[in-house]
């Protein structure tokens, strides 16, 4: 089989001031014509830094390639001029990057960033780019693609600049394509749609894939060979199935053991201290015909949470799951009142939190608190540590003087695995990790019973998730902690939760025990949800796929690669692939 690219011995170094650090040491692998190499890894371990250096864009300085050679196609990359790498990015080689936001310009429109590189590389005309870049659109699952096409970044989700940025790297159908985490800001739908689009391609095509990934799960589905990185070297390398059933180094062992299976049975969770203390038939809290309706003007309404009611006991942990838009995270901030609601009850043991007084909500904060999504933005950059967890404090004067503040944040962040050291630091000297047992810290600095935790894990490595989890169970049983835990990893909302509902549009479709959720799901969404999301386990993975061939003729084979979002024209997907 053909190599397409072979990294040889690359060693990628910064420069600051007189020191210099080598984030990529030693680094050789091969990439073969039509398949596909997962390059796993946390944060740090030198990943993205090898891709970025495959396409040349590394700032220089203060990076640079300090030994080694990138052969592309016969062709060492490293002795490029910016120029040569410039016809070459898009046309031959295209990357996915992971944070779509900050690679799309924001003053320009979708289109046009897909439609350029098309009259760039492929000689099109302005009206035949903005055809191809419309069914670009529409084939990565964007509606109302024609309309969207005159759209900036700004007016897009998440999700949806990701597949815009997917869009602009299949355009001109490139023989390599670098994917950096692509479906990273994703929903499990979305996601397994993407990654099919991406591997029909491949098979069509015959093009060569680099994954970039923390997902396991998604390499297990996705990926002929494997690499693992640690700290700017390879580990670990060899097939998909090598790594998974007999992985050699203790990293790669470990990699494996962080990440929950759906298809594994939940371990027994221990039940909080302070349960047993409490009355079953009074639940902690209580929404009853909760409302979230946004008006956007011009007669539209956006009915984000649409009469939902559920109840949360003393010490559980109820798991909210549903796609990007679903209402989850709207949920959570109505009930603390963040949002105000439009409708409906939230009883906090008893008491109606909506009738409260803005001093009596003030009040009724340090029972109900909240850790954000995103651990790094939540957090003030100009404040130390100190001042971040001490803030609450201040407000509900909690402590009498400065020494017992110190104290008090002191002693909440060895409760959550950091050192007393760690107040005087500010947010950026942290990893992600560390940040968000910050943003725990703080929620637990008024002594809460209740905690929304909103997507707390999303940001972070799979490793780093398994510690924040254990973290947040060892405080439950502690602390005799009540969580509503939203997240769309279903993997891990199944080993964390006692019950677990599902938010679809708005509305709660189905609400059940974890095990049998999981187990006996009866709503198709929900089934959709957990027939979408890949399992750890090549052979699984496989065995999935044969199924879907098996049961499908070639138009449904169409029908579900694209879904019913996508409305591509058939004839010019077949027109455009053999080309």
């Amino acid at each position: 089989m053909e190599t397409i690219l072979k990294v040889n011995n690359l060693r990628v170094a910064f420069q600051s001031g007189e020191k210099e650090f080598e984030a990529v040491r030693g680094v050789s692998f091969e990439v073969k014509k039509g398949e596909t190499l997962g390059i796993v890894g946390e944060s740090g371990s030198g990943k993205s830094v090898t891709a970025r250096t495959i396409m040349r864009l590394l700032p220089s300085p203060p990076s640079y390639i300090k030994q080694g050679e990138v052969t592309f196609l016969g062709e060492n990359l490293a002795l490029k001029s910016e120029k040569e790498m410039e016809s070459i990015r898009g046309r031959d080689i295209g990357m996915i990057f992971q944070d779509p936001m900050t690679s799309l310009n924001p003053t320009v429109r979708i289109g046009k960033q897909i439609a350029e590189s098309l009259i760039k590389h492929q000689n099109l005309t302005k009206d035949q780019a903005k055809l191809h870049a419309i069914e670009m659109l529409k084939l990565v699952g964007i509606r109302d693609s024609e309309e969207r096409f005159h759209q900036y970044p700004h007016e897009f989700s998440g999700g949806m600049r990701q597949r815009v940025m997917i869009a602009i790297a299949l355009a001109c159908q490139p023989t390599l394509l670098i994917a950096d985490e692509p479906t990273t800001a994703l929903d499990v739908t979305i996601q397994a749609q993407i990654l099919n689009l991406m591997k029909d391609i491949q098979q069509r095509l015959g093009t060569s894939i680099i994954l970039i990934t923390h997902d396991l799960g998604v390499v297990a589905g996705m990926c002929d060979r494997v690499v693992v990185m640690k700290d700017g070297e390879i580990v670990e390398t060899g097939t998909t199935e090598e790594i998974f059933e007999r992985p050699k180094h203790p990293y790669t062992l470990k990699l494996l053991n962080a990440l929950p299976r759906l298809d594994e049975k939940k371990k027994k969770k221990r039940t909080p201290l302070s349960a047993f203390q409490n009355d079953p038939e009074k639940p902690l809290l209580n929404v009853k015909s909760l409302k979230q309706h946004f008006d956007m003007g011009k007669g539209n309404t956006v009915k984000a949470v649409d009469d939902i009611s559920f109840f949360i006991h003393h010490g559980e942990t109820l798991g909210l799951v549903g796609e990007s838009g679903s209402g989850k995270s709207t949920t959570g901030r109505a009930i603390l009142r963040l949002h105000e609601p439009t409708d409906g009850q939230v009883l906090y043991e008893g008491m109606s939190v909506n009738r409260l007084t803005k001093k009596e909500l003030k009040t009724m904060r340090r029972h109900m608190q909240i850790i954000f999504q995103d651990p790094y933005s939540s957090l003030n950059p100009r404040l130390k540590v100190l001042d971040i967890i001490g803030q609450a404090i201040d407000i509900h004067k909690l402590t009498s003087n400065k020494e017992q503040r110190r104290r008090r944040v002191e002693e909440l962040l060895e409760m959550v695995g950091l050192e007393p050291s760690h107040a005087l630091r500010y947010p950026h000297e942290f990893s992600g990790g560390q940040r968000q047992r910050i943003g725990i810290a703080r929620a637990l600095a008024v002594e809460p019973k209740f905690i929304v935790c909103d997507e707390p894990l999303s940001a972070l490595d799979v490793s780093i998730q398994s510690q924040i989890v254990n973290l947040l169970e060892d405080l439950q049983h502690r602390l005799g902690l009540t969580y509503l835990f939203i997240a769309h990893d279903l993997s891990m909302v199944k080993h964390i939760s006692d019950r677990v509902a599902v938010m679809y549009a708005g509305k709660i479709v189905e609400l059940a025990e974890s095990e049998e959720l999981y187990s006996n799901p009866q709503h198709p969404y929900t089934k959709s949800l957990l027939s979408a999301i890949p399992i750890p386990d090549p052979k699984i993975e496989s065995k999935k796929k044969r199924v879907l061939l098996q049961e499908q003729t070639a138009d449904d084979k169409y029908n579900l690669l694209n879904s019913e979002l996508i409305e591509v024209s058939k004839d010019h997907w077949v027109a455009m692939v053999k080309n």
